[in-house]
């Protein structure tokens, strides 16, 4: 038992080390999970004393995994394996047609991330290691059916769709027997990582990452606001403690707005309606939605879309027209009138990721 929790405590330090690599917002708890199945063969990765080789003892498992994403490098996932009647001699001579289960608790390490830092959303493709224990289960078997047991493995991961929600993975694995059996093949007490008593397992699974609280499916970049920025809204925010209140209070904000006949209106801020969006992205959050709610049906609006200076001028003005059209299509379905939904592309030199609704 010595040997295990010095295994243990290894990935307890190894998770510390990589715990995080990229400034990125905060999530609450129910951001970052995923969920998904998976598919594919086990067998023996040496021929055993007596028994079969790889290709004569291959047996088809079916799996389920649910996981969450800590950080963007480090991560946990559960994972439920069942693996089914094939070669006989896999597993043991079981007369059910679920041969064995397993259960593993998982870490999972994001290498691309780890190595390559996090771009704002997942690449195309990356590279996963997992390594972690579980518990295996084996059916009508003669001797011991219960085990201790050590999984090590390798994801291949593709993501895809429109916020990269979907991931296609290629797993390849060991999982090793450290006490009980291991296909039908007692590993002792020794508890010790031995290739003859372990399963090799090759799967395709494909995970889907529900929606985060940002607004996307994955971790977003944290802004950072420089110094400058800081200065200037500190002296603000004393200008403003030093004001009368009763100035502050009788001060009308107008901002003037001409319109297609070419007249002009004063704009109370009470008329405005603000909705930010994450970075690069034009999809409502919960917040935006509720503020965009307080709109009343049959009041007729403007909308106007802007984007934050990072990126082409080209990109930044296709994006804050999307941002218009999002909120525009939003409040049709509500019953709003939209008269206009303009994408102004960059507006200033600092963050302004927002749609501003202007409610006549």
């Amino acid at each position: 038992m010595k040997k295990l929790f010095v295994i243990i405590a290894a990935a307890m330090l190894t998770t510390t080390a990589f715990a995080q690599n990229t400034a990125v917002t905060s999530s609450k708890f129910g951001d970052n999970w995923y969920a998904g199945i998976n598919a594919g063969i086990a067998t023996y990765p040496v021929k055993k004393e007596g028994g079969d080789g790889f290709f004569k003892s291959l047996a088809p498992e079916f799996g389920v995994r649910i996981g969450k994403n800590l950080t963007t490098v480090f991560g946990l996932a559960l994972d439920a394996n069942m693996y089914f009647k094939g070669n006989e001699k896999m597993f043991g001579s079981g007369q059910t047609f679920v041969n064995a289960t397993n259960i593993d608790l998982l870490g999972t390490f994001n290498l691309s991330n780890l190595f390559g830092g996090y771009q704002g959303q997942p690449r195309g493709f990356e590279l996963i290691a997992l390594y972690g224990f579980g518990w295996s289960h084996m059916f009508n078997h003669l001797s011991k059916v219960n085990g201790l047991n050590s999984k090590v493995a390798l994801d291949f991961a593709f993501n895809f769709g429109s916020d990269k929600q979907w991931q296609l993975y290629l797993e390849p694995a060991l999982n090793y027997a450290l006490e009980g059996w291991a296909g039908g093949y007692d590993a002792g007490g020794d508890m010790k990582y031995n290739l003859k008593n372990s399963v090799f397992e090759l799967k395709l699974g494909v995970n889907y990452k529900f929606a985060c609280s940002n607004g996307t499916h994955n971790f977003a970049i944290e802004k950072l606001r420089d110094q400058a920025e800081i200065d200037a809204l500190n002296a603000q925010i004393n200008e403003l403690r030093n004001r009368k209140p009763e100035v502050i209070e009788k001060e009308k904000i107008v901002e003037k707005i001409v319109e297609k006949e070419g007249t002009v209106r004063e704009v109370k801020v009470e008329n405005l309606v603000f909705v930010t969006f994450a970075q690069g992205k034009s999809a409502l959050t919960n917040d935006a939605k509720k503020a965009l709610d307080e709109i009343k049906e049959g009041k007729h609006v403007q909308v106007v879309g802007t984007a934050s200076p990072e990126g082409s001028k080209e990109l930044n003005d296709k994006l804050s027209q999307s941002r218009a059209d999002v909120v525009a299509e939003y409040l049709t379905a509500r019953g709003v009138i939209v008269d206009e939904a303009t994408g102004k592309g960059v507006q200033g030199t600092t963050s302004n990721r927002l749609a501003v609704v202007y409610v006549k």
